[in-house]
């Protein structure tokens, strides 16, 4: 028999997702703050009326930070060396979480 450990990201009392990992679900669950925050933030605005839109919206915009801090000025994008050197680096560490998982 073997134990399992899931972490579950719980909202309003509603599982929304589960996980294996505490720092992938962690990542989630920040990810949902934002998109909490998003979503204020778009309610105060008149564009959209519509609160589903505002929700998809504000999710849209969470799931796509990195894309958002480039296009908003407060980060730069990696220059191509740091980026095929940060490009690297993640290939490796998933290549050995494949041979860790087998």
């Amino acid at each position: 028999m073997a134990v399992i450990v899931k972490y579950v990201v719980e909202r309003n009392g509603e599982e929304k997702m589960t996980f294996t990992s505490k720092a992938d679900a962690d990542a989630y669950d920040k990810m949902l703050d934002m998109a909490d925050e998003l979503f204020g933030l778009l309610g105060k605005s008149e564009l959209l009326e519509d609160e589903a839109k505002q929700e998809d919206l504000a999710m849209f915009l969470a799931q796509n930070k990195e894309e958002v801090l480039y296009a908003l000025g407060a980060k730069r994008r990696p220059t191509p060396k740091k980026a095929k050197k940060v490009e690297a680096v993640a290939d490796a560490t998933e290549e050995t979480q494949q041979e860790d998982a087998a």
